[in-house]
């Protein structure tokens, strides 16, 4: 006996925040777009040595944790703005992967995140 059934994947820790910061940095970057960007962010971290994927993995939670109970736009924020040891490179990781990913597979993406040719003269 076998159901069909559809299983939705939860996004992980890593993937929210992924998809809120590069939602907010490049504001005019195609859903579609973001998504693959997220989804190869998550793959990169997936293979990440596992010292520092847990590392990763404990911030991610950290992070999700506290945006919960505060909003994860406050808490992104917040991030993004402290200069603490491990903290502050969590979201320079996650742009970097996101950026290098965005801008090698479609280099004609604009600094907002829209694509060069559709730029206002």
């Amino acid at each position: 006996m076998s159901d069909s059934v559809t299983t939705q994947r939860v996004p992980s820790s890593v993937a929210r925040f992924a998809d809120g910061l590069l939602a907010v940095d490049l504001p005019r970057l195609p859903d579609s777009n973001r998504c693959d960007a997220v989804a190869f962010i998550e793959r990169r971290i997936r293979v990440l040595p596992s010292i520092t994927r847990f590392g990763v993995q404990a911030i991610a939670a950290g992070v999700h944790a506290a945006g919960v109970t505060l909003g994860h736009a406050r808490v992104r924020r917040v991030v993004l703005k402290l200069p603490l040891p491990l903290l502050t490179e969590y979201p320079r990781l996650i742009r970097s992967l996101g950026y290098a990913y965005i801008w090698e597979t479609w280099p004609d993406t604009d600094v907002d995140g829209g694509t060069v040719e559709g730029r206002a003269a």
